[in-house]
């Protein structure tokens, strides 16, 4: 592992941190969606970098199915609060 793949995992550490950390405190739920949607690109940019790494173009599949449903997830719950703040 390079030093440069070190730095971008705990860089990438560092934002599933901060984005838990907004997940939890919130205060209201459109930060908590937000946090939410960080979280899940996170995840989807993690197991692209596990497709490089282990030269996978499974991880690549299940990156863009993640990626799709965690998009149309988001989508549905911003849909769903989206009349208590407007």
């Amino acid at each position: 592992m390079t030093m440069l793949e070190m730095a971008a995992g705990l860089l990438m550490a560092l934002a599933v941190l901060l984005g838990l950390v907004r997940l939890v405190i919130g205060p209201a739920a459109p930060d908590r969606l937000v946090a939410a949607d960080t979280l899940a690109m996170i995840t989807t940019v993690a197991l692209t970098g596990f497709a490089v790494w282990f030269d996978s173009k499974l991880y690549l599949d299940v990156a863009l199915i993640y990626g799709t449903l965690a998009f149309v997830g988001i989508v549905a719950i911003a849909r769903a609060i989206e009349g208590s703040y407007s």
